[in-house]
Parts: structure tokens; C-alpha cells; sequence
């Protein structure tokens, strides 16, 4: 009998917690004629309480991957149950076989066309998303002062892509209406394994850009670790990212994963969580500035290669 109380206990408070999480599916934009969707994330017992919102881009080479993807749920709610309502996006996939008959040049030069023209759609796609979660703010109860962007390998790129384009005055004219002058919507980037495309040389920067917490392994062959580019094109990851910002005087959390590979795009989510809240509660909720370079390594694991042409990245699928 008493097996069976804690049984029926255990049950009940996980049906609590599952059912704690609730969702609307709003439709915010439509592109070469595809409807565009965000699911929104909030905690149905903290319904009237004004809460902050994480707008989530996924992962998958910006060839695939789905907003209400399984592996981010639990990340979701743990979200929802600090306080932060998230916002998962829809965004085009420009490296999908749905594009495959856009008229894309073969070889890598066509590849490397593509895989811009695809950054920038999904860019495109985020900063319409913000714009339509910050015109919603008010009916869904989100501070609009901790607004974060964060996401997962190309959903990475695409929020630091957004910022930067952001900072160098390319936000659309409906999101600038609703901006303090120079200043991003964003309170903060949380980046797991991300970069930035460019095809003029590094990435710059007009103004200084929002803080940043970012994850990464050294090991990456999937999204550069520091840079990948040729003839000034190419990719620009975390650990330059950081080195640009120390520059600026900006706040950044920089968690380098010694010998870590790709997974890093999803595990800090469910391993990191403390620091993630802490970087969320002493930067967005209390304004402080730092600069954070934790460098970290699993010695039980073998050292793995650290740098790839940028062949390698380019034979990724996607």
C-alpha cells in the first residue's frame, strides 16, 4: 500500500510539473509563399506575472530540424519554470531539398552562394520573429527589457548573425519603431556553438552588441571553433567572437570546451543550467557587466584533432 502511495505521489508531481508548461501557435510572417510559425512556451501557474522570453532557434544545418523538436523540451521548460517564457521559431531552410530547384550553381563557389543566401533568410525569419514577440509583449505579459535570443548551431548563427546585423543598423524598419535608439531588443545572445558568416573579411561591428554567453568546443567540425574562411569568406566562431568583444569592452561569458565536439550545439542546455540562470540573473535581470573566459576539459576523455580546412565544413550535410 505504501509502494503504491509513493507510486501514485510520484505520478501526480510529474503530471504537475509536465502540465506546468503550456503552448499557442501563432503564425508571424510568410515567405516565398511558406507560412512561418512560433510556438510560444509559458508557465500556465505564472500566467499574470510579467515574465522574460527566450526566442529559440534550432539547430540542423539550416537543412532540417523542427521548432517542438524533442531534444529542446526539457530546456523549454526549465525556462518556463524560472520565469522566462520562450518563443521556438519557424525559419526558411534554405540548405533543404525544398530549395533544391532555386537555380543554385554546383561546386563549392555554388555552395557557399547558397549557404549565405540561406543565413540570410533565417536572419531574416529571427528579426520578424522579434518583432512580432516584442508587438506581443503586452498581451503576454513579457518584460520587454529580457527578451533573450538564443539557439542551437545554425539556430546559433542566426541569433548572432541578427545582433550583428542589429548593431550595424540593418533591423528591419518595424522592429527599429519599436528599439530605444542604438539599442538592441535583445537583453542578451546565448550561443551554443555558433558564428558568424561573412563574406567581406571578419565581422564587424557599428556599435557595441548586447551580452553574450556562448558555448563551444575546440574540436568542432561543424561550426568553426575560431574561423574558417577563404578569401575573406567564410565563417567567424566563438572564439573569435569573444576576442572581439573583450576589444569592445562588452560583456560576454565565453565557456570553451576543451576537445569538445558538435555536441556542444545541444548538452550545455541540459549540464549547464546553473550558469546559464546565473549569466540570466546577474547580466539580464541585474545589469551587471563581466567578462568570462571559463576554459574547461574532460580529462577522461582523449584529445581529438582541433583544426579542419574549411573543406570540412563545407562536405557537412546541410
Amino acid at each position: 500500500m505504501k509502494k503504491f502511495f509513493l507510486l501514485s505521489l510520484s505520478l501526480l508531481l510529474c503530471l504537475t510539473w509536465c502540465g506546468a508548461m503550456e503552448k499557442e501557435v501563432c503564425k508571424f510572417a510568410v515567405k516565398e509563399g511558406k507560412d512561418l510559425f512560433l510556438t510560444h512556451y509559458y508557465n500556465a501557474q505564472s500566467n499574470d506575472s510579467i515574465r522574460g522570453c527566450v526566442i529559440f532557434v534550432f539547430g540542423g544545418g539550416f537543412a532540417y530540424g523542427e521548432r517542438d523538436a524533442k531534444q529542446y523540451q526539457s530546456f523549454f521548460s526549465w525556462l518556463c519554470d524560472n520565469g522566462y517564457d520562450v518563443a521556438s521559431i519557424d525559419y526558411r531552410l534554405g540548405m533543404s531539398r525544398a530549395y533544391d530547384d532555386y537555380g543554385w550553381k554546383k561546386g563549392a563557389l555554388g555552395k557557399v552562394k547558397r549557404f549565405k543566401t540561406a543565413i540570410e533568410w533565417a536572419r531574416e525569419d529571427m528579426l520578424d520573429a522579434t518583432t512580432f514577440v516584442v508587438e506581443n509583449c503586452e498581451r503576454w505579459h513579457i518584460d520587454k527589457s529580457r527578451i533573450i535570443a538564443s539557439g542551437s548551431s545554425a539556430g546559433a548563427i542566426t541569433c548572432l548573425m541578427a545582433e550583428n546585423a542589429i548593431c550595424n543598423g540593418l533591423a528591419p524598419a518595424a522592429l527599429k519603431q519599436q528599439m530605444q535608439v542604438n539599442k538592441s531588443p535583445y537583453a542578451a545572445v546565448i550561443s551554443f556553438a555558433g558564428a558568424i558568416f561573412s563574406m567581406k573579411g571578419h565581422p564587424k561591428w557599428a556599435s557595441k552588441p548586447c551580452p553574450m554567453m556562448m558555448f563551444h568546443g575546440n574540436s568542432d567540425k561543424s561550426v568553426p571553433y575560431k574561423k574558417s574562411s577563404m578569401f575573406g569568406k567564410g565563417l567567424w566562431g566563438s572564439a573569435y567572437i569573444y576576442k572581439q568583444l573583450e576589444e569592445m569592452g562588452s560583456t560576454y561569458y565565453f565557456y570553451d570546451a576543451a576537445y569538445e565536439s558538435h555536441r556542444m550545439a545541444v548538452s550545455p542546455m541540459n549540464n549547464n543550467r546553473d550558469e546559464i540562470m546565473e549569466f540570466i540573473k546577474t547580466v539580464v535581470e541585474k545589469g551587471k557587466t563581466l567578462q568570462i573566459h571559463k576554459t574547461v576539459r574532460d580529462t577522461s576523455k582523449p584529445k581529438q584533432k582541433t583544426k579542419f580546412s574549411p573543406f570540412v565544413y563545407l562536405s557537412q550535410k546541410g
